[in-house]
This record gives structure tokens, sequence and C-alpha cells, in this order.
């Protein structure tokens, strides 16, 4: 029996994406590449303009791109209203996922109470505890650790050392990247004469379907209530979820930010990399806050928001670092010139007399 050929063909390509195709519809592809690199068995796109100086000279087997750039490939071209979501599908099916083998690896440890179905996959020494619920086709990856009373969707996979701990809920077609950890306690502490006392963290964390959360990444466990990740939402690495965060369907966040306990984010908001964003505020849907930006107060108007300076030489920052402190001193003196002059009158206006930030920390 004949081996099949590898790859597929780019018609099938243009008919499963819902593509124009441009060049030969039998002409096999076998794997992506960037532009620069690719080789004629190779799929590539283009989607940036800043690497449009690499189209001419690709040798890709085919470039997904949108119809104005169509005729300048110099080979096949695949036509999509958004090249780079079709390269992601295309990417998905040219390298598929390793299917796991479906049962419990003898190394595993699992109680006897809990619940796998028999298609899922549970590897090298993971640890199963009572009253666990694992779906349809979920891989539970080598080392990974699943706690009292959770309960997994269908076609789930924590790939490796990831620890769900009690009675998370996870949705179906997820995906938990290696060292995420679920569950933990929340930062709940009450002070009391120069002390600490531990408050117990009683809620749990749920979790909606299609969610990324992405390496050594921690979602802490509700103080009362749970805190939720809804459908869609995509978690970066090193990303710090509090105790009872919400954040709406299809939000993006980016690595090593930080999101305080009892803050709300809305629906399809784009966080940036190493963003604060306080507790007890809420942030509304369709939300842009670029990187390194900390959000203080509440959002409750869809755009883009920024803080935080830009990169500069040494020398120069730190003069103007110095001259922020004397803001607001120059802002009094302008006044004082203008009413001298005739101008604005009324009284001098200075940071005493503007309004307060928002605060919904109470």
């Amino acid at each position: 029996m004949s081996t099949p050929p590898k790859g597929t063909t780019l018609g099938e390509l243009a008919v499963r994406f819902g593509c124009t195709l441009k060049g030969d519809p039998d002409l096999r592809v076998t794997h992506v590449a960037a532009l620069e690199d690719a080789d004629p068995t190779a799929v590539t796109f283009l989607a940036n303009p800043k690497y449009r100086r690499h189209l001419g000279q690709t040798r890709a087997g085919a470039v997904i791109v949108d119809a104005r750039l169509a005729d300048a490939c110099p080979g096949a071209a695949l036509i999509a209203q958004n090249p780079y979501a079709t390269y992601a599908r295309i990417a998905a099916v040219l390298h598929p996922e390793p299917v796991a083998p479906p049962g419990v690896h003898p190394s595993a440890v699992v109680d006897g109470s809990a619940t796998i179905d028999p298609t899922a996959s549970v590897g090298p020494r993971a640890v199963i505890e009572a009253g666990v619920s694992i779906g349809p086709r979920v891989v539970i990856g080598p080392g990974s650790v699943v706690m009292r009373g959770t309960r997994i969707g269908a076609d789930t996979r924590l790939v490796a050392n990831v620890t769900l701990c009690h009675d998370v809920v996870l949705g179906e077609r997820c995906v938990l990247h290696p060292g995420s950890v679920i569950g933990a306690d929340g930062f709940g502490l009450a002070p009391e004469r120069g002390q600490w006392i531990r408050v117990p963290q009683v809620g749990a964390v749920t979790i909606g379907n299609d969610v990324d959360v992405g390496a050594s990444t921690t979602i802490d466990r509700g103080a009362i209530g749970d805190t939720v990740i809804s459908d869609g939402v995509k978690l970066d690495n090193q990303i710090q979820i509090g105790h009872n965060v919400q954040i709406g369907a299809h939000t993006a966040i980016a690595g090593c930010s930080g999101v305080a306990g009892s803050a709300v984010i809305g629906k399809r908001c784009m966080i940036g990399g190493m963003v604060g964003v306080a507790g007890h505020l809420t942030i509304c849907d369709d939300v842009f806050v670029t990187g390194q930006s900390f959000v203080s107060s509440s959002i409750r108007k869809p755009g883009y928001y920024s803080s935080g300076l830009p990169i500069d030489e040494t020398a120069r920052f730190r003069k103007n670092a110095a001259r922020f402190s004397q803001l607001d001193e120059l802002a009094r003196d302008v006044r004082r010139l203008r009413k001298l002059a005739g101008g604005e009158e009324g009284p001098e206006a200075g940071a005493d007399d503007l309004p307060a930030a928002e605060d919904d920390s109470k």
C-alpha cells in the first residue's frame, strides 16, 4: 500500500478557507514559512506592510495576501480578506497538533471516584483527585495535577505541568500551557494590629470555551464568588489574574500584565504587555490599552488608552524627570502671567483645583 502524499493542494486550501486562487490548484504544499525563508513547498503570508519588500523575492509556493497585492506575488496567491487569520487556519492544517493516545498512563495517579471519558488521555505522572470529571478527547499532559471536584470540558488540553486547584470549571477546546496555575488562593489578607490574618478563599474559577492560558500564567480563585474568564479569552505568558476578576468574551491580554482583584474587563478588549490594572474598577467593552500602561480608574468609553513614557536617552530622561515635579509650579506661573496681561481672570489653577481621579476602590 503506497504512502499518501504529504501536505495538501492549493486548490483544496482555497476551497476550504474561502480564498480566491491565482495559480496552479494542483500545487502541493507541506508547511508554512516566513516570506524571506520560504521554499516552493511552503505557504507564507503578507499582512504587515513592513514586510512588503520581501514579496517580490519570495520563493514560496503560495502567498496569502489581500486582493491589492495579488498581482505582485511572483508565484501563486491565495487571496483572502484577512490574510493573517487565514494563515493561522492554514498553519493549523499543515502543522496539526500530535494526537495523544487515549487512556491513562501507568505512572499517573487517579482517584477511583474520578470520571474520565474513554477517549481522554492522561499522561505520565499526572495526578487526578477525587470527584474530577474529564470530558471527551481531553489531554492531561505529563506532570499535571487536577485537584478534587474539577470539571474539564471536551477537547481541552493541559500541555504539561499544569495545576488546576479544587473545584475549577474549565470549558471546551481550551489550551493551558506549561506551568499555568488555575485556582490558587487569592491575595486575601485582613490587617489587625500590625499583623495579617489570612482570609479563606472559598470561591472558585470558571473558565469558558476556547480559552488559551499562557505558560506560567496564574488565575486566582475567588474570595467568595468565582473568578470568571469568558469564552474566547486569550492570555499570554506570565500574567497574574487576581481573585474575583471578570474578563469578558474574546479579550486578549499580553505577557507580564497584572489584573488586581475584583476588576471587571469587558468584551473584545486588547491589553498590551506589562499593563497594570488596579482592583475594583471596570473597563468597558472594546478598549485598547497600550503596553506598560497603568489603569488606575475605570474606563467607561471604548477607544485607545495609554500611559507611561517612551524610552529616551538617559541624560535627557533624567532632566525631564526632574522637571515633572515643577509642572504644577509652572502652571501657576502661567496663570499669574495671563492674569497680569489682562487675560484670564479667577483664582490660580493648581493641582489642588483639579478634579480628583475616579476612585472605584470602595
